[in-house]
């Protein structure tokens, strides 16, 4: 069990953002459901890190997981999905969100730039005009979508989704 958890409620990153904001720090925010944490998912944190000082990495809850990529799903709770993407090198907080979009926790954030993996453009992100409004920037990073958890629970016998 970590016991300096950087799993924080919204209510502490909002708090800790605005600290690391007031030092200079520029905030990086990236999004997903992380269920089966695979290579692809190291790369897009590793490329929104890259972007800038703090990653902040906003992860799905379980029903949002469950509504989107449907039965069987998520693999692994919440919690520990967290935790997992936590534990990366490139990852600064993280929080879960239980919204069916980012577009709240965004607004609270406000961070300086939203990224976002290869299977989006600068023009398909769906909270690109959210970032937009208060002055923040939209990025691809990452390499190809060439991974897919979806994928690794089907090989594995699990249902796809």
């Amino acid at each position: 069990m970590i016991t300096d958890s950087n799993v924080l409620s919204r209510e502490q990153l909002i708090k800790r953002v605005a600290l690391e904001r007031e030092s200079g720090a520029k905030i990086i925010f990236a999004n997903g459901c992380f269920d089966v944490l695979h290579v692809g998912h190291v790369r897009y944190l590793a490329g929104a890190r890259e972007l800038g000082d703090v990653l902040v990495v906003g992860v799905n809850s379980d029903e949002q997981v469950a509504l989107q990529k449907g039965p069987g799903r998520p693999v692994l709770p919440a919690s520990e999905r967290a935790e997992i993407v936590g534990a990366l090198e490139s990852v600064t907080y993280v929080t879960i969100f239980d919204e069916p979009t980012v577009e709240q926790l965004l607004l609270a954030l406000k961070p300086d730039v939203h990224a976002k993996g290869t299977d989006y453009t600068v023009d398909t992100v769906p909270e690109r005009d959210i970032v937009r409004s208060y002055g923040g920037q939209v990025a691809i990073v990452g390499d190809p979508k060439d991974h897919s958890t979806s994928e690794i629970v089907a090989r594995l016998g699990g249902v796809s989704g």
